[in-house]
């Protein structure tokens, strides 16, 4: 993702998503269990979940730094993959699960919540702490997008660790006003169908946002190429050598956010000989790890190689 691989960078950001969860999860359950307000309990349980997703994705970053072995030969940085889609499976499964539970109970047994006001006030610290995360988390994706769109970084990044943060941070936000609005509307009409149907929609945004941080890493989870202007730029590095007459293919894998597995073949001019070739392919070799630092390792294989290392006669 251009620039987004500062293993730093995401170390920070998470920390101070970690941070600002900690600081007002209990805060809000403990308000929800004084006011009895399902959308705050909602909050806090929605705080309670992103807090163990910051600790799942420093857990994830700090294993993909274990360096190869003979079980993992390509090393462990997969690991920050699979942890970020256990990170979207527990946003949808306990977060916006519970919320929706909670939610509909309430607007199936109304029940008007206590004074509001220790809600405001949690709520109010709530927005400070979450929005200083947020802008944090924004900051760090926005420099390490570089020239590409949001979206478009979103796609194309090989390190989901920021922008898992970045998701998260989002809903958290949205999630604070809707409850602020729920209780508002509760106590202001006296109808405690408000704070449910706050709590409900609390829910649905957890699990939209969970299901799109799912689709993002499934991809990188099962093996994702490298984005196709690395690729284009490994062809033709190859194929600006005067003794390759033909890339055949390039097989591109992310073994992690700092690792891209590369597999070439290459057809060679039909004079060339061994010796030649082992010239060429270490050229190759050193020319695409200097352009493109994240390939870590390429496999070449050199098509027609018995016929174009034959000693002419």
């Amino acid at each position: 993702m251009g620039a987004m691989s500062s293993k730093g960078s995401s170390r920070l950001t998470i920390i101070a998503a970690l941070i600002g969860n900690a600081l007002i999860s209990v805060t809000k359950l403990i308000a929800a269990a004084m006011t009895g307000s399902s959308a705050m309990l909602s909050e806090g349980i929605h705080s309670i979940v992103d807090t163990g997703n910051q600790v799942l994705l420093l857990y994830g970053l700090k294993r993909a730094e274990l360096p190869p072995d003979e079980q993992f030969p390509f090393g462990h940085g997969k690991e920050v993959y699979f942890w970020s889609f256990v990170v979207a499976i527990l946003i949808f499964g306990v977060g916006a699960g519970v919320s929706i539970f909670e939610g509909v109970s309430h607007l199936l047994h109304p029940k008007m919540p206590g004074d509001p006001f220790i809600n405001y006030v949690v709520l109010g610290l709530a927005v400070l702490f979450e929005g200083a995360a947020w802008i944090f988390a924004l900051r760090e994706f926005t420099r390490a997008k570089g020239k590409w769109g949001y979206f478009e970084a979103v796609s194309k990044g090989k390190d989901p660790s920021i922008f898992v943060v970045l998701f998260e941070d989002s809903a958290a936000l949205l999630g604070i006003f809707i409850a602020l609005g729920g209780i508002y509307l509760t106590d202001v009409t006296g109808d405690p169908r408000f704070d449910g149907g706050a709590s409900v929609l609390i829910g649905l945004i957890l699990a939209g946002t969970a299901s799109w941080l799912a689709y993002e890493t499934k991809g990188l989870l099962i093996g994702e190429r490298a984005n196709p202007e690395i690729i284009d730029g490994i062809r033709k590095i190859a194929a600006d050598h005067s003794e390759v007459t033909k890339v055949n293919e390039v097989l591109t894998m992310h073994m992690g956010p700092e690792f891209i597995l590369v597999n070439m073949s290459l057809t060679f001019v039909d004079a060339a000989m061994a010796d030649d070739i082992e010239i060429v392919v270490s050229e190759i070799d050193a020319a695409i790890k200097k352009n493109f630092p994240r390939v870590k390792r390429i496999f070449l294989e050199a098509e027609d190689w018995e016929h174009g290392a034959r000693p002419q006669d």
